[in-house]
């Protein structure tokens, strides 16, 4: 890419709105730029590398695998996202696992040029704090369903949180694609044949239902019932 071109790119990067074209034309210089395939691996649990990618384009897969090689999914990322900052911040390794499941271009950041980065511009540092601030919510919260909420529970959050992405118009949202039900369960960890059993219970109480690759959720709200009122869940074909 040019200067001009790559520094357009890195203005879409919501962490870092607002910086100068200078600046942004710094970091530009300053970054190495890939074009990865789908399902190369970017990042890999515990090695010893702690650049900073920003995601220009595609989507891509924050995973882990436990010691009995089941995958556990934290979460997907599109364009305008960026990861790697925990490594580059403490130096440690890499804490997770990063795939790409689309063609993606990524512009990479040295730890150094990161750490300056966020001396330097104030905006950028609280934007990372609040992100990680999120993440440690975000998981606490995991660790609490996990703790104490089933797996039906656990996967109606799951598609409530997917049905509010896709956007909610009338009580209705269509989740398009749907996650496929090996990758729902590596989201909630439990397994595929208990997802597609959770599905086809919540599709024939009229809450979802399917439509080619695409889930359609009927009612928001019922979904979002089951989860605060799990007494309410039906039992149909238990």
């Amino acid at each position: 890419m040019t200067p001009g071109r790559s520094s357009l790119a890195l203005s879409r990067i919501a962490l870092l709105e607002g910086l100068s074209p200078a600046r942004l034309d710094a970091l530009a210089q300053r970054c190495r730029w890939q074009n990865v395939p789908a399902g190369k691996s970017l990042l890999v649990r515990s090695e010893a590398l702690s650049d900073v990618y920003f995601l220009v384009s595609g989507r891509l897969r924050v995973t882990t695998y436990a010691t009995n090689g089941r995958q556990v999914t934290f979460r997907d990322s599109t364009e305008g996202e960026y990861f790697g900052d925990i490594a580059a911040i403490d130096g440690k390794p890499r804490s997770a696992d990063v795939v790409t499941l689309s063609p993606c271009v990524v512009a990479v950041l040295d730890p150094a040029g990161f750490l300056a980065l966020l001396r330097e511009e104030p905006d950028v540092a609280l934007r990372v704090m609040r992100g990680l601030a999120a993440r440690v919510r975000e998981l606490s919260e995991r660790v609490i369903d996990l703790s104490t909420v089933g797996v039906p529970q656990r996967l109606h959050a799951a598609l409530l949180r997917l049905a509010q992405a896709a956007g909610v118009v009338d009580n209705r949202a269509r989740i398009d694609p749907l996650p496929t039900h090996l990758e729902l369960a590596n989201q909630i960890s439990t397994a595929r044949e208990q997802v597609t059993r959770e599905l086809g219970i919540l599709a024939r109480s009229g809450v979802v239902e399917k439509d080619g690759r695409a889930l359609v959720v009927r009612d928001v709200r019922r979904l979002q019932g089951l989860i605060e009122a799990p007494a309410s869940i039906p039992t149909i074909g238990r």
